[in-house]
């Protein structure tokens, strides 16, 4: 992970949280080759070394717009063969986010489109602000949802929905994203960020090895069958017995004091 990006702001408003901005205000946060290759490697650091970030925030700088999606601008007049080698970045962009181990908090500012509708379905829950928008446009300039969105949406919202959604392209509002499952909660723009970082912060205060191995039984287990779901749950929940956090959490409930949890 380098210190910079040409197009994110990465800050850590808070111990062990990571808080990434997406930053191109001037095209509407719209990501570019440049965006998803910075998102590549903040998101593929992070996962190599989960050690020290807990929680990760993941957000669009303004007001306006979350993100609208890829940047046409830089696609217009590219050859076939060009598109498809952008593309495999922006594929790896997608499983970095999907995949990272440490929990992904999306705060949706503004516009989700294309792209952006794919980002807020691939973090493990969102936040919008009041007034967002969102849409899965592909269909409306002749390609599909290529980042993930034919998979994510339709887990996060149901098939039928996400059908509906995809082939149509139609905008969908902050108020129906929640009431199918899209988001988690609504709220005023200057209470958006400091909503998600409260809720990075009860993440991050948890045993960290815990988490990450609650959100891999979740993440495996939602594509298999219920009983190879609970074998892998046991999996999981196997390898947190021989932590020191484990021992602590179990200590400090019986000393009637907080844990104090170290990720080992």
């Amino acid at each position: 992970m380098t210190s910079s990006y040409d197009t994110l702001l990465i800050s850590r408003p808070a111990n062990h949280v990571v808080q990434i901005t997406l930053n191109r205000p001037d095209f509407a946060n719209a990501f570019n080759t440049q965006m998803a290759l910075d998102l590549v490697d903040i998101f593929e650091s992070l996962s190599m070394d989960p050690s020290e970030t807990r929680a990760i925030i993941l957000t669009g700088s303004g007001t306006r717009a979350f993100c609208a999606g890829g940047d046409l601008k830089e696609r217009y007049g590219m050859s076939n063969a060009a598109w498809s080698k952008q593309h495999l970045i922006y594929e790896r962009m997608a499983r970095a986010v999907i995949t990272c181990p440490i929990p992904v908090i999306g705060a949706i500012n503004g516009a989700a489109y294309g792209g952006g509708c794919e980002l807020a379905a691939a973090v493990d829950f969102a936040y919008v602000a009041r007034g967002a928008r969102f849409a899965q446009t592909e269909v409306k300039i002749g390609i599909i949802p290529g980042a993930g969105g034919t998979q994510t949406l339709a887990r996060a919202i149901g098939e039928r929905r996400a059908k509906e959604l995809i082939f149509t392209g139609e905008v969908f509002t902050a108020e129906q994203a929640l009431d199918w499952g899209l988001a988690n909660a609504i709220y005023p723009i200057e209470e958006l960020l400091p909503a998600a970082l409260q809720t990075a912060e009860t993440i991050a205060a948890n045993a960290p090895i815990a988490v990450r191995q609650a959100k891999l039984a979740i993440g495996r287990g939602g594509g298999m069958g219920v009983s190879d779901g609970l074998a892998m749950e046991i999996e999981a929940y196997n390898r947190t017995i021989p932590t020191e956090d484990r021992r602590e959490g179990v200590a400090a409930f019986n000393e009637k004091r907080p844990p104090v949890f170290r990720g080992e």
